[in-house]
């Protein structure tokens, strides 16, 4: 019998060189479990801003977005997703949402259909992003199966001397990593 390895893809919201959400996405690849591997897609501010003129599921004569087609490849083949996002002006960063909707399409049939999700996330306010994961939640929860226990939030204004490092802080997203994997092997 051979080992069966979970493939669990981290969408990052911050478009951010060293954000906080970035760094937090590649901290759970790196403490993921023994037979989960997360690749972590950073990538999401390349892609066009969705249009149903550019999107073929709906006009004919479209053609896909190389970024668009890959991105909704790497997610259709996972497990689940991890997503992870700061908050920004109260909600969803505008590259995350749009993601989100290029995912979501076609509708009934996107890569995140039915896909097991978890979104985690750090913010500078004092509720810690909450809106932002509430909201990302809410419109991820249109086209796939939000895990709401898979709750993670950073207040970073108020991180110290070690940072998302923190073996409390790490010990919590190892916890949201393995509540989605068990998501995720009950779906298989």
């Amino acid at each position: 019998m051979t080992d069966r390895v979970i493939e669990l893809i981290a969408l990052v919201g911050s478009l951010r060189e060293a954000s906080i959400n970035r760094r937090l996405a590649q901290l759970a690849a790196e403490k993921a479990p023994e037979g989960v591997h997360v690749t972590v897609v950073d990538t999401l501010g390349t892609l066009p801003f969705y249009s149903e003129d550019d999107d073929p599921s709906t006009a004919a004569d479209a053609e896909l977005n190389s970024g668009v087609a890959q991105l909704r490849g790497v997610v259709g083949g996972a497990g689940g997703v991890l997503i992870v996002t700061p908050e920004y002006n109260g909600t969803i960063p505008a590259a995350l949402k749009n993601a989100i909707d290029w995912l979501s399409r076609p509708y009934g049939t996107g890569a995140l259909q039915g896909k097991p999700v978890g979104v985690i996330g750090a913010a500078l306010g004092r509720y810690a992003g909450t809106w932002s994961r509430e909201d990302t939640r809410k419109s991820v929860g249109i086209a796939g199966r939000v895990i709401e226990d898979v709750e993670f939030g950073i207040q970073t204004s108020a991180l110290g001397d070690a940072g998302i490092e923190d073996p409390a802080l790490v010990e919590q997203l190892v916890a949201a990593v393995n509540r989605l994997v068990d998501e995720v092997t009950v779906s298989a």
